[in-house]
């Protein structure tokens, strides 16, 4: 029989495309990204906030309240002050008619008592007739009406010539009548009475007079 040569074998395989990595060479690597590194530094210069040496400027005006000069230290307006009497105790006089000088003294007890100051320290005395407030207490007797003047827990009422009535700091005197000898006395008697304020209610002419006469 006559020899064929072998016919080579075919092998099917699977349509597609061929993915033949090339010899020799390997996948790459995937390199790091760099994070964020340090800022860089400003430039070399002088700094805002620097002083530079030289002539020194105006200096800086202090924090605070600036104390005030000589000239601009000016107190505030005070009243004026009452004369002192002979026993230290200070003098107001409060102009007022003789048939008004008991209201005015009235008046002022309330000014004194809105004021802070305390009902047992203030004495109402009378050149004339005695106060209503007097006038009532006595009639339910003397001995009722001089205990409280002796308790000291309330304002008192008496005539400027009852001798028993004793000094306490504030003195109020309501000249309503009587003879310029009663008030004369009424008056150097009150006064030695006050502590530390008489106030004196009528004539301002009249007063000044009395009290002319009997200094």
């Amino acid at each position: 029989m006559p020899l064929f040569p072998e016919e080579p074998q075919i092998h099917e395989s699977v349509p597609g495309p061929r993915a033949t990595p090339a010899a020799g060479r390997t996948a790459p690597t995937p390199r790091p990204v760099p994070g964020p590194g340090p800022r860089p530094a400003p430039p070399r210069g002088a700094p805002a906030a620097s002083v530079r040496p030289g002539k020194p400027g105006p200096a800086a005006p202090p924090r605070g309240p600036v104390a005030a000069s000589p000239a601009q230290r000016t107190s505030s307006p005070q009243p004026p002050a009452g004369k002192t009497g002979t026993a230290g105790a200070q003098l107001q006089l409060i102009p007022a008619p003789a048939a008004g000088a008991v209201d005015a003294a009235d008046e002022a007890v309330d000014l004194l008592l809105d004021s802070g100051r305390a009902p047992g320290e203030i004495l109402v005395l009378t050149t004339g007739e005695i106060h209503p407030w007097a006038a009532h207490e006595l009639s339910f007797g003397e001995a009722s009406y001089w205990a409280q003047h002796d308790a000291t827990d309330d304002v008192f009422y008496a005539d400027a010539a009852a001798e028993r009535a004793t000094g306490r700091p504030v003195v109020v005197v309501a000249v309503n009548g009587g003879s310029d000898e009663v008030t004369g006395k009424a008056l150097p008697a009150a006064m030695a009475r006050a502590g530390v304020l008489l106030i004196v209610c009528g004539d301002p002419q009249r007063i000044t007079a009395v009290l002319g006469a009997h200094a």
